[in-house]
């Protein structure tokens, strides 16, 4: 184990401590396409003990001058405060589309041990099969209905892989103990570059339900919810999680967006929030590739502890401008390029893992991990991270790391960190 910054490393002059907002409700907002206009939605307030409120997070990172006008290191998303808008000129997505062999997800060369927790669930005997055999009996009202019943949950869309174009969130009950997502290899979730595609709040840090995601692929979902003051139910293009547990196996993310713009708003593939801490989220055997949000482009976490396992995040993107809290004439937003994390007394591992190319316009290219009191570790084991930049600081190559108010190094163990 030891450091990863060389003597060479330049800081970019950060203090970073952490600063505690009272949140006052945890309130679920549906994305809706971005432009479009508002509509009333059924809420999902979460039950907190007293004297056990989180505090919303604002990790500030002090900086010296400022660029007059930051040089955007998302290509083609203008200044990280627009609305994320789907191409122009694309053709609509058929609702159910038979297509090509789903590529195999996660990292290769990755060797990690994968603990029991941590792997896929046996499916053979679903309590739901999505499908009649064929891709159009394979609908997104479908989805909705067996996520909402919950259970073991499988598809019958035929032999041939198909992408099946969601127009509605399909939310886990609170009342639910287990949903378990089975693709199969052969099923693709896409937003359609419009719609979130899974979505469970049964409150701050309850342990149920849990929810399992394997052998799927998602791909151009979007969370059109903008951050909010009082509620911490924004972000996660593709997956929300609000309390509760959650497990990622073999499955990949691509494209998936979040809103560009929030201090502290994340996730462009998954944002989990209030997880249950006597679980971490498994992230095993996944791909994450071209995903973006205003913080963390795949991942981001506030107060959850992830373990990332024989996992491959490329391209992801932190896109908004600002960091946290936002600067004055900022939005706020921009760091941790494929991961970030924020709260009290977590830890985040990463094993066996390999992250490329990611990028931030603040902190943290590859990863942003700011523990501000408690406590807390990043650990990164038989993993490589290489060209992730940071558009304004870093600690470490790719990396922003700061516990307890003071800068600090991840620990290492037979890593490449460059």
């Amino acid at each position: 184990m030891g450091s990863v910054l060389s003597s060479g490393m330049l800081l970019r002059g950060l203090a970073m401590m952490g600063g505690l907002a009272t949140m006052a409700a945890l309130t679920a907002c549906a994305g809706a396409a971005p432009g479009a206009a508002s509509s009333t939605v059924p809420a999902f307030v979460a039950t907190v003990p007293a004297g056990s409120m989180p505090a919303a997070l604002a990790s500030t990172a002090a900086r010296g001058t400022r660029p007059a006008s930051p040089t955007a290191t998302a290509k083609g998303k203008g200044k990280g405060k627009g609305k994320g808008k789907a191409s122009p000129g694309s053709a609509p997505t058929p609702a159910t589309s038979a297509g090509a062999t789903i590529a195999a997800a996660g990292n290769p060369a990755g060797h990690a041990a994968v603990p029991q927790a941590a792997q896929a669930v046996a499916t053979s005997h679903p309590d739901h099969v999505i499908g009649t055999g064929t891709p159009g009996s394979c609908t997104s009202a479908a989805v909705v209905t067996a996520v909402a019943a919950g259970g073991v949950i499988t598809f019958n869309c035929g032999s041939r892989p198909v992408t099946i174009t969601m127009t509605a969130t399909a939310k886990v009950a609170s009342s639910t103990h287990e949903v378990v997502l089975d693709g199969g290899g052969k099923v693709t979730l896409s937003g359609g570059g419009t719609t979130q595609i899974l979505f469970m709040n049964p409150g701050w840090q309850q342990q149920w339900p849990r929810l399992v995601v394997q052998n799927l692929a998602f791909t151009g979902a979007y969370s059109a919810t903008p951050q909010a003051s009082g509620s911490s139910v924004y972000g996660g293009g593709a997956i929300f999680a609000g309390g509760g547990q959650l497990k990622v196996v073999n499955s990949s993310f691509a494209g998936n967006r979040c809103y560009a713009s929030g201090p502290d708003l994340g996730g462009g593939a998954i944002r989990a929030v209030g997880m249950y801490p006597g679980s971490p989220v498994y992230i095993t055997g996944d791909t994450f590739t071209g995903n973006s949000c205003s913080n963390g482009g795949a991942l981001s976490g506030l107060y959850a502890q992830f373990d990332v396992i024989n996992s491959a995040l490329t391209g992801n993107q932190a896109i908004g401008w600002g960091a946290n809290p936002a600067a004055a004439g900022t939005a706020g937003g921009g760091s941790g390029g494929a991961i970030y994390t924020d709260g009290n007394s977590y830890d985040l591992t990463i094993e066996g893992t390999v992250m490329r190319d990611n990028t931030a316009r603040e902190g943290g290219g590859g990863i942003f991990f700011v523990v501000n009191a408690g406590g807390g570790t990043l650990q990164i084991t038989g993993s490589t991270l290489a060209h992730n930049p940071s558009g304004q600081f870093q600690n470490a190559p790719g990396i922003f790391d700061s516990v307890n108010g003071h800068d600090t190094q991840p620990v290492t163990l037979s890593s490449s960190i460059a």
